[in-house]
């Protein structure tokens, strides 16, 4: 049975899922991190994207479609508000039209999150925003990361002496010191490039990265067992951005790829992650105005839950 003391989602039984305020996976609100395990975010920002813009209505829509998660993960068991106290947290405040400052507010959100011991779990937004979260949570000592995306995302500048994008954010996290490079693996790369020299950077930095080409050639598990041995038991943090995921089976995203794996792959890798010192996650770049039948913000939804699971297991007695 449920501990009470525990924050539960509402009981479908008793409020028909399409009914009351949408949060992530019919949780609770929270205006504090303070006794809470795991924290659900959002962080409705896009002022990172240099082409389609759209990501940051991606928390709004994910909530959502959250409502069709249920309490206890099939494959697992794992009933993850049993096992430790989650919330939803709401969003991150951010500036639409001053990207800088944006920055500066998500990480001093993340940083009273980390301040309380929450791990959070982030729906972005673009995948910028995973620079100022690493800015509060690897404020200490650089992580390690397991990172799902079709780039790389460690370009230099855009527009002349543009630093900040969502091409740029892990070029910027290594210069930082917010990311340990030899402790990093990207999984699912593809597509077309800028430049020839466009990932020389996460090459000469010591980032494993793992083509598409490479991964049909292998098994989900076996990527991950590679990434479990790459990351050891220091901090990580989990970043997925949707764009891994081939187009046909997440369309609302802003930078499509095809090529990509499937959603069924990226469930059973997230799966295998299990057990590992994970400091927070996100999933980013889901844009609804791009999505068809919102399924990519389905998609978003479920790979949350996936990621809460994993996270929620460490809390088993």
């Amino acid at each position: 049975m449920p501990d009470p003391s525990f924050p539960q989602p509402q009981d479908a039984a008793l409020i028909p899922r399409f009914a009351g305020l949408p949060t992530f996976m019919r949780l609770p609100i929270s205006t504090s991190a303070l006794g809470v395990d795991i924290g659900l975010v959002g962080v409705p920002f896009d002022g990172g994207t240099t082409n389609r813009a759209g990501a940051r209505h991606g928390p709004r829509e994910i909530r959502n479609a959250s409502s069709f998660i249920r309490r206890i993960h099939h494959a697992s068991g794992i009933s993850p508000y049993d096992l430790a106290r989650v919330a939803d947290l709401g969003d991150s405040p951010v500036n639409p039209i001053d990207l800088m400052k944006s920055l500066d507010l998500i990480t001093g959100f993340f940083s009273e999150i980390k301040g309380h011991g929450t791990i959070p779990i982030s729906a972005g937004g673009d995948h910028l925003i995973t620079l100022p979260i690493l800015r509060a949570l690897a404020s200490t000592t650089p992580v390690g990361m397991v990172h799902f995306d079709a780039h790389s995302d460690t370009n230099d500048r855009y527009f002349g002496d543009n630093l900040y994008t969502h091409g740029t954010p892990f070029r910027r996290a290594v210069e930082e010191g917010l990311l340990d490079p030899r402790r990093v693996i990207q999984i699912g790369i593809r597509g077309s490039i800028y430049d020839p020299s466009d990932l020389d950077f996460a090459k000469a930095a010591g980032f494993r990265i793992v083509f598409i080409e490479e991964f049909v050639k292998r098994t989900p598990e076996d990527i991950i067992a590679e990434a479990r041995e790459i990351v050891g038991d220091k901090p990580v943090y989990v970043s997925f951005d949707v764009d891994a995921i081939d187009p046909s089976q997440a369309p609302g995203t802003g930078t499509p790829e095809i090529g990509g794996f499937t959603t069924f792959e990226a469930q059973r890798m997230v799966r295998g992650l299990q057990g590992l010192n994970i400091i927070g996650a996100d999933v980013v770049e889901v844009s609804p105005p791009f999505d068809l039948s919102n399924m990519t913000s389905i998609l978003g939804a479920t790979l949350m839950f996936e990621l809460l699971c994993i996270v929620a297991a460490r809390f088993q007695a």
